[in-house]
Order: C-alpha cells, then structure tokens, then sequence
C-alpha cells in the first residue's frame, strides 16, 4: 500500500514537473518556445506557422536585453528563439550563448535588403538574421513648439524649448546625441570628445522636462511636454494617437538600431528554430508582420508588399543616402560602457 502511494507520489510529480517545465519553456521536437519583446509579433503568424509545420509554439516575453540575457545565461530555462537588440547580440557572442545558424536551412535570407546585412555586431550574420529595425530621432508637437523646423540635434538647446523635452532614460542614446551634435561618432570613446558631450548636455538642463522610459509615448499622446527624444518604432504609436506630432532623423546622423532573430545555447529544437527563422523571412509573412508591429522591416522584398503610405513614408523607411549618416552601437567593453553611465549619471545629478 505504502509503494503504492509512493509510485503515485513520483508520476504525480513527474507530471508536474513535465508542466512546470513546458510553461518555462521546455522544448522538443514538436515544441519552439520563443523569448521575445512584448507584442513584438502578429499572433495570426503564430498559428500560421503551427499549421504549416506542425510545432506548436510557446511564446514568452521579456522587457529588456539584460533581462533577456541573464535568464539565458542562467541556462535554467529553454529557449529555441530569442530576438535581442544589436550590442545584445555582439555581448551574446562573446560570451558563448548563441548557436551559428545554418545558412542552408534559411533560403529566404536571400529576401533581406544588403544594407542591414554584416553589421558589426554579427559579422557575416554568423548568429543571427534581421527581424525589424528603425533609428533614435526627435519627435515634436507642431502646435506646441511653433516655428523650430527640427532638423538637427542642436535644435534641442533652442531656449525657447525651456522645460519642454523628454529625453529617454539611457547612457549610449543621451550622450550619442550629445556626440553627433558635436559631429563627434556616437561611438566615441575618445575622453576629450566625451567630456565636451558632457558639458554642452549639461547646458540644455533648462530645456529638459524629464528623464524618462516608456512614459514618453503617453505623455507625448496627451500633449504633455512639447518634444522627446525617442525611437522610431515608439514614434510610430505616437503619431497615431496624436495627429499634431511629428518624428524627424537629425542631419547630424543617429543610432541606427537592429533586433536580430537568434538560436540560444539553450535551444532543444534547432531544426525547428531554423523553420520558424525562414518562415518569417518569406516575404508575404514579413509584411504582415511589419503592418501589425508597425516597425520597419529589413525584408526588401516584404516592403514591395506593404501599403504604399507606409513604405514611402521616410521618417520611418528613410532613403540608402538618408541611412549612410546612422551608427549601429559598437559593443564598447564593459569598462567604457560604465564610463558612459558614469557620465550620463553626472548629467542627471546636474539636473537637480
């Protein structure tokens, strides 16, 4: 009776366990589990590709690249599909969390504009295939901040923009800005060119509202400050909840940003991994895509798909000459990267 109760103990847990472990993402052959951004894919693409190939799919979410990577590195918890952003992905390689894809496996590459191809945080696309990508720029309210035309980075010292901008909560986006308005690379790690970024950031302290996240796009939306500092995807949103904005690329040149599809070290299913990568890189499914997420796809053939006002609208699909003045951000190494904090921090407690 006892080794009865005991075996039925062990199957009851062994069920458990089987659960636990699926809804963290354990995969098989029949399973893809995909770690990505927070309503960052078309759920009818999901089902689709189901049908199509027969692997049911568990899709998780995570806010940030950090968050991202350390569950990964943990290596408790299985992922066949994960989409970081660029310097994730270079950060990744380094520290031996991503498997090479097999180039055979995914013909559809073939459909991905040159352009976004090679980066330098994936030389030769070894790890990882484009998924969406966009820039940093300035996003204003035309009736609020009459006559600034916007076109460059050092419109935002204008003091008549007193108290009127939003700038996003982060070191390499802050101080890049500070850097191409200078005409400086947003890469620099030359001290001399950094501590001038620094001190002419400093000097905009009475323009700046609010160091912020994702409360841009909501107070952007109701007319709550005047001018934000932003992505291009979030601008997206704004502009369509407010018709009075507007979202510009400064001349100066900006951060040219990359969310890449990869394979974790922590994949179970490799073959199916490499299904789901090409089935999103057909064209037909990447237009979707980019017409639910509202990001720019890297698909060339996919933006002949999409609605004529959304791919010859430039703000957001700008022209080859337009994108020669935009970085991709260099993995600068752990030591400057924490200089970059530091200098953003001092910029910060400046402010108060």
């Amino acid at each position: 009776m006892f080794f009865g109760l005991v075996v039925i103990a062990a199957l009851l847990m062994m069920v458990l366990t089987f659960s636990l472990n699926k809804s963290e993402g354990y995969s098989g052959g029949n399973t893809l589990t995909i770690y990505n951004w927070g309503d960052y894919v078309d759920p009818d693409l999901l089902k689709k590709f189901e049908k199509e190939s027969g692997i049911k799919v568990i899709y998780q979410t995570f806010d940030s690249n950090e968050a991202m990577m350390t569950k990964i590195e943990q290596g408790g918890t299985t992922f066949d599909i994960a989409v970081p952003s660029d310097y994730a992905i270079s950060k990744m390689r380094e520290e031996n969390l991503l498997i090479p894809l097999d180039k055979a496996k995914l013909p559809n590459r073939k459909y991905l504009n040159p352009r976004f191809m090679d980066q330098s945080f994936d030389p030769e696309n070894k790890y990882s295939m484009p998924y969406f990508w966009g820039t940093l720029g300035i996003i204003y309210n035309k009736k609020m901040v009459h006559d600034i035309p916007f076109t460059s980075w050092n419109d935002l010292w204008r003091p008549e923009l007193k108290n009127q901008i939003l700038l996003i909560d982060g070191a390499r986006e802050v101080m890049g800005l500070g850097l191409n308005s200078l005409g400086f690379s947003l890469n620099s790690t030359d001290e001399a060119q950094l501590q001038e970024a620094l001190m002419k950031l400093k000097e905009m302290t009475p323009n700046v509202k609010a160091i912020v996240g994702d409360e841009i796009k909501i107070l952007m939306a109701g007319n709550e400050a005047g001018v934000a500092v932003t992505f291009s995807g979030e601008a997206a949103e704004m502009l369509d909840q407010n018709e009075d904005l507007e979202y510009v690329i400064p001349k100066e040149g900006s951060n040219l940003w990359f969310d890449n599809m990869v394979i974790p070290k922590t994949a179970k299913n490799v073959d199916g991994a490499h299904k789901f990568i090409n089935f999103m890189l057909k064209p037909e499914n990447a237009a979707q895509n980019a017409e639910y997420v509202g990001y720019a796809t890297p698909n060339e053939a996919a933006v002949k798909l999409l609605p004529k006002e959304i791919s010859s609208d430039e703000r957001f699909y700008p022209d080859l000459d337009q994108l020669k003045n935009l970085e991709v951000y260099d993995n600068l190494g752990k030591k400057m990267l924490a200089h970059y904090n530091e200098l953003f921090l001092e910029f910060k407690m400046y402010r108060k």
